[in-house]
């Protein structure tokens, strides 16, 4: 099955891990939310490497981006250590509904799948604004910012939630966002994923003890539709 699919993009690559650009629409592995599904990035870079490969984090579904995997065991186990320390730096971009602050953070905690709360703390920068002549509520026109998101934490969905609550709405977030935004770009701009890209990641390598900073371009649908609503793409 694996062989229909082109090779995954890769962003880095040593002795010790492997990084790739996922696209947007694949899973990260085997996942009983989606027990239909046959194809997933581990699987694809296994056969693609022919060698052993765990997936250090998480990325959702339908968000693109950088996605680490070690290449062993101790590899893992070393370059999980950060994540849970909350060492590792990433970066991602999103187009939400609204203006932005220039700059600000939430740190809402988030509820758990089985009860409870975790603290979530989620830094921003706003990088573009634009407002189009479509109304899609109230009001005869639109707004929206391209977001540079940092995550201190790593919830589950916790950009995604986390902006719903302020409600800036990522565009194309069919579980948090808003249907009314999402049926206008559908219908509008022939958008059918979720805007947000894993733009970067940096961690100190655990055996070179180098920092190692990891980019990934963003996918064509992403630029398409930047570029769709009259945002400038050069440099994403």
């Amino acid at each position: 099955m694996s062989q229909e699919f082109p090779p995954l993009p890769i962003l880095f690559q040593d002795e010790h891990f492997v990084a790739i650009n996922k696209p947007h629409n694949l899973l990260v592995h085997r996942s009983s939310i989606a027990a239909d599904e046959s194809v997933f990035a581990l699987q694809l870079l296994r056969d693609q490497l022919n060698c052993w490969v765990s997936p250090c984090h998480r990325l959702d579904r339908k968000t693109s981006g950088v996605l680490l995997f070690a290449l062993s065991s101790e590899a893992d186990k070393e370059v999980k250590k950060q994540f849970e320390a909350h060492n590792i730096q990433k970066k991602y971009l999103a187009l939400v509904r609204g203006y932005l602050p220039s700059s600000g953070m939430t740190d809402r905690p988030l509820e758990r799948e089985k009860g409870g709360f975790q603290d979530a703390i989620t830094h921003f920068k706003c990088l573009q604004q634009v407002e189009l002549p479509i109304m899609v509520s109230r009001y005869p026109t639109s707004r929206y910012s391209l977001a540079e998101i940092s995550p201190e934490t790593g919830r589950m969905h916790q950009i995604r939630r986390h902006f719903a609550q302020l409600r800036h709405y990522l565009i194309g977030d069919k579980t948090y966002g808003e249907c009314k935004q999402n049926k206008m770009f559908e219908e509008k701009f022939d958008l059918h994923t979720m805007l947000l890209h894993a733009r970067e990641l940096v961690f100190e390598h655990p055996f070179t003890k180098e920092s190692t900073r990891i980019i990934a371009p963003m996918n064509e649908e992403f630029i398409r539709v930047l570029s769709a609503i009259g945002m400038n793409t050069d440099g994403l």
